[in-house]
């Protein structure tokens, strides 16, 4: 059953969503640097799920994943989508006990989520596109460490770099 709470407002600001289309990267094929960076990510936080994720007006694709089989999921059991809401690091220490995820599928049901830490993707703009996060199926009461939160962080704007370059090297796409 779908999570009834509303999907975040941020989600649907058609500034937001021209400027995650004029990166032109929705359903591009897997690229190794971006590759790379869930990876980095997955091992700084000893987390077995890692993924960029762009958040779209139904759905959020994943560019780039490791610890999970699927690209995508319907907005309704999208957690990265309370990321959109600002620029700061996102920690719920257990899914479970957040009424913003207590209910989404991905919770309640078969993958059984209970951590979850994303670092918002900023275009220059000021936008959130997304997040690169980080997943476990293990609560984690005292959140990421500050080292972790940090390279979280870190990682999270090369992402930004990298698209940031991808975008600049297609000349057809539009500014964001």
């Amino acid at each position: 059953m779908p999570d009834s709470r509303p999907i975040p407002e941020a989600v649907l600001d058609p500034r937001r969503l021209d400027t995650l289309h004029g990166y032109g990267v929705l359903d591009t094929p897997p690229e190794p640097r971006f590759d790379a960076l869930v990876r980095a990510a997955s091992r700084a936080c000893a987390a077995p799920v890692a993924l960029v994720t762009l958040v779209d007006r139904d759905r959020q694709w994943f560019k780039a994943k490791i610890g999970i089989e699927q690209s995508e999921t319907v907005l309704d059991q999208s957690v990265c989508a309370h990321a959109l809401k600002g620029t700061e690091l996102l920690v719920i220490p257990d899914l479970t006990a957040d009424p913003r995820t207590c209910d989404n599928p991905l919770v309640t049901g078969g993958s059984h989520l209970r951590f979850y830490a994303g670092a918002p993707l900023v275009a220059p703009n000021g936008h959130v596109l997304g997040t690169l996060c980080v997943v476990d199926d293990v609560a984690r009461p005292e959140g990421l460490a500050p080292a972790q939160a940090a390279e979280l962080k870190d990682l999270a704007g090369e992402v930004m770099a990298e698209l940031e370059r991808r975008r600049a090297a297609a000349p057809e796409a539009r500014s964001p």
